[in-house]
């Protein structure tokens, strides 16, 4: 198994690896999964956001990461940390934490033990100054995660983006300031 970097209680999260684009475009790539996300990607779309996070990861030491179930060794889903890159955001370069869940394997908390533990390792390891999550206005399931892991809506850093659908072109943000984060660990 590629180098795991953060260990939870149910979950391995761990680099991304040569032919993890295959496992990610048949695991998490389904209409449903990909709803707010601009829908279903073709294979070498993941590959090269596969190969930019590794490019990532060798530069920065962070980036996406396959969510592994510790019971199983089954891929449930991926998060990570990249910095902003959309050209319409009005925050480039913060660090921005981001997740996807397997369908099968929602309603099990792995979202929110997976991106809890993501948040730690950005301020303990990375001292971030903030970590930034966005998501359409609509993906209500997404920013409700972003409230109970105690980040703070910040709509002055939301925009329109044309490249999705009309009905999920807004996209909100969420922040936590690495101040906050200090004091729920107190």
């Amino acid at each position: 198994m590629s180098d795991i970097v953060i260990e939870t209680d149910r979950l391995l999260l761990r680099r991304i690896a040569e032919g993890d684009a295959e496992l990610q475009y048949r695991l998490l790539n389904s209409p449903v999964l990909m709803e707010h996300l601009g829908g279903p990607k073709e294979l070498h779309e993941i590959e090269a956001k596969h190969a930019n996070s590794m490019a990532l990861f060798a530069r920065h030491g962070f980036g996406w990461m396959m969510m592994m179930e510790k019971a199983t060794g089954d891929c449930v889903g991926h998060c990570g940390m990249k910095l902003v890159d959309n050209d319409l955001a009005r925050n480039p370069g913060d660090h921005e934490i981001g997740w996807i869940v397997r369908e099968d394997r929602w309603r099990r908390g792995y979202a929110l033990e997976a991106v809890a533990a993501l948040i730690d390792w950005a301020f303990a390891r990375h001292d971030v100054p903030h970590v930034v999550a966005m998501t359409g206005e609509r993906n209500e399931p997404s920013w409700r995660l972003m409230e109970r892991l105690g980040m703070q809506r910040r709509e002055d850093l939301d925009f329109d983006d044309p490249a999705y659908p009309p009905e999920d072109r807004r996209t909100i943000l969420y922040a936590m300031s690495a101040e906050h984060w200090q004091e729920k660990q107190e």
